[in-house]
């Protein structure tokens, strides 16, 4: 299924990326700026293009690494957003303790990883953060598993729980949630969450 997400999105990538407008991102990320240190440095797992994401967070003056799996999309990332580390890497395969950063964020890419794996996954984005460290985090509002045929002209496929599953998650991950929202822009219905880590 890693593969298929992975050649999913190095054929969609263009395309994707020329539509990642539909989705109000702003407010979120105005609320997770507002508690940063000014130069703070912020990881997104699943960056794609790094637009409008990371360039927002540039824009806000502060550092960003990010990763994704499609070797396109890290491309365009690099062509957008010259001068910022990218790299190619799978977010399920990331160690403990691999990053230093002061933040996470990830939209729309934890689903595409199995369901089984993301308590694991919150466990090694927790060890990323220093204590107080913050996460914003796009999951699925309710629960499936399955795979579409035309996703931007691509195969693509998603795993994910429900809202309330995934609260339980982050919490057990060891952090305390600020914001808790289904969001419907774009005509879909994604769970929003913004948390901090706690001692």
């Amino acid at each position: 299924m890693k593969n298929l997400v992975r050649e999913g999105y190095n054929k969609a990538a263009e395309s994707y990326s020329s539509s990642r407008d539909q989705f109000s991102n702003t407010k979120y990320l105005e609320k997770l700026a507002n508690l940063l240190q000014p130069g703070a440095t912020v990881l997104d797992l699943g960056c794609g293009s790094g637009v409008p994401i990371d360039k927002f967070l540039i824009d806000k003056g502060f550092e960003v690494i990010g990763i994704d799996i499609s070797e396109i999309q890290i491309e365009l990332a690099k062509q957008n957003i010259p001068n910022t580390e990218f790299f190619v890497k799978d977010m399920s395969e990331l160690k403990n303790g691999e990053f230093s950063v002061d933040a996470a964020v990830s939209f729309y890419a934890i689903f595409h990883t199995p369901r089984e794996e993301h308590q694991e996954l919150f466990k090694k984005i927790n060890s990323f953060l220093p204590e107080g460290g913050l996460i914003l985090v796009t999951m699925g509002s309710g629960e499936w598993e399955g795979e579409e045929d035309d996703f931007h002209g691509a195969k693509m496929w998603w795993s994910h729980y429900g809202a309330e599953k995934n609260k339980e998650i982050i919490e057990k991950a060891g952090f305390e949630i600020i914001l808790n929202e289904i969001d419907t822009s774009g005509g879909e219905r994604h769970l929003f969450i913004l948390a901090r880590k706690t001692s």
